[in-house]
């Protein structure tokens, strides 16, 4: 859907009344596009005394074809930037980070990234650990601050997880994450820690079988031509309504349908059998079918509330289960949940759909560490506001304050969230487990 301010603020009477009346300037992002490189231009990059991620961040520039430089320049412009804070063991420490930043924000080219990497506080001791939590609070205010489409994240590393840091930060620094930002990404939580090697940089899930539920349209359909893109066969799952959208969707792709209703009490084994007997087991399971029924708590009907959460979580549970529990979850396999800021912040007549989702999320917690000793990452996407069909059906006061409130000013693309979902399922990711992501350009909603 059009963004009609956005177009209005770009224009020379709307960039005047923009920059006069103090209004939000929504910028027009960089996303990438196949065959584009991965970072368009040079990542500066810096580090605390004392840091210990030096080789490990070389090895992203090398693997990923990032050209890089720890040495500024003056009047150099730059599209990345880089500070490896592991060395930051006290409070003190902390002002490495504004000795770094500040001399070189202005050389940020538009739709730059800013990338803080970090350590696991909880394995740390008193000190250190106080030192780098306090990382959360830095990249996520220097996130309000950069403006111009560029985003600001956080990367912290748990001890052994070192050599799987690379996918995450080349994700970070592409367009893949423009409407990523002020996020914390946690490599480490579980025991899986080992990266798998890629053979083709460009096709990082040849040989991967990905399951997409809800794939017909909106949301689900970005993913599974976005997993395509980057190799995998790609099984898509709707509702027998949404069959022919399915089929046709499918076939361009190449790829197999499932029609299911996934609350139906056969629905985990029809998947299960489906899988085993076309693909010989799944790879990569995205739960993303879900629905709304919104209204106040006090005029709920309980069989909305229990749908909603039951399509959303329950179902996802079942399914997931069965498949782990007939092996066909590969190792090296991704369980990705969509959970959504609704399950975080909650919304205004959204009881049911928050609950459904801050399930998502207690889901993700709760399988990761149990899916680790299968070799399995567990993980949800938490959208903000994104421009799909729905967005067309809200009142134009809502859908604007959905646009405006977050630090891009604007709502995101389905392709966004599809992105995030396919660094999810890089074989490089393997010690991304137990992390809830929100796609959401900084919402100003919740944490």
């Amino acid at each position: 859907m059009t963004d009609r301010y956005q177009s209005l603020a770009h224009n020379p009477i709307g960039k005047f009344l923009v920059s006069n009346l103090g209004l939000p300037n929504p910028p027009y992002l960089e996303r990438w596009k196949p065959g584009a490189p991965l970072v368009d231009g040079t990542v500066l990059v810096g580090s605390a005394p004392g840091s210990t991620l030096g080789s490990a961040l070389s090895g992203t520039w090398a693997a990923n074809g990032i050209a890089s430089t720890d040495t500024r320049v003056e009047d150099a412009r730059y599209k990345g930037l880089v500070f490896d804070a592991t060395g930051i063991d006290s409070t003190q420490g902390l002002v490495a980070l504004q000795e770094f930043f500040t001399p070189v924000l202005r050389s940020l080219a538009g739709c730059g990234r800013v990338v803080v990497v970090g350590s696991l506080p909880k394995q740390l001791d008193d000190g250190p650990a106080i030192a780098q939590r306090a990382l959360e609070g830095f990249t996520r205010s220097l996130g309000k601050e950069v403006g111009k489409g560029s985003t600001v994240n956080l990367v912290l590393v748990g001890a052994g997880a070192e050599a799987s840091l690379s996918s995450t930060l080349a994700f970070l620094l592409s367009p893949k994450a423009a409407y990523v930002s002020g996020q914390v990404v946690r490599l480490g939580l579980t025991s899986l820690v080992q990266a798998d090697e890629v053979d083709d940089r460009d096709l990082p899930l040849t040989g991967k079988v990905a399951l997409v539920t809800g794939a017909s349209r909106g949301l689900g359909a970005a993913m599974v031509r976005t997993l395509h893109r980057d190799g995998a066969t790609v099984v898509g799952l709707d509702v027998p309504q949404m069959g022919d959208d399915l089929k046709t969707l499918m076939k361009e792709l190449d790829g197999g349908s499932i029609l299911a209703d996934i609350t139906a009490p056969d629905a985990p084994a029809r998947i299960a059998a489906y899988l085993a007997e076309h693909h010989g087991g799944v790879d990569v399971v995205v739960h993303n079918a879900g629905i709304t029924r919104d209204k106040r708590l006090r005029n709920m009907a309980p069989e909305n509330f229990a749908l909603v959460v039951d399509i959303s979580v329950g179902a996802p549970q079942r399914i997931t289960a069965e498949l782990f529990e007939q092996g066909l979850i590969r190792r090296g396999g991704r369980v990705i949940g969509i959970s959504s800021i609704a399950g975080i912040a909650g919304n205004n007549g959204q009881t049911n759909y928050g609950t459904a989702k801050a399930g998502v999320i207690g889901f993700v917690q709760d399988l990761a560490p149990r899916a680790a000793e299968h070799g399995v990452t567990v993980n949800a996407i938490a959208p903000g506001f994104i421009e799909t069909d729905m967005v067309k059906t809200m009142p134009l006061g809502i859908r604007e304050a959905g646009r405006r409130l977050n630090s891009m000013s604007q709502g995101g693309q389905p392709i966004d969230v599809a992105e995030a979902i396919a660094w999810y399922a890089h074989p490089g990711s393997s010690a991304v487990s137990g992390n809830v992501v929100r796609v959401c350009g900084q919402s100003l909603l919740g944490a």
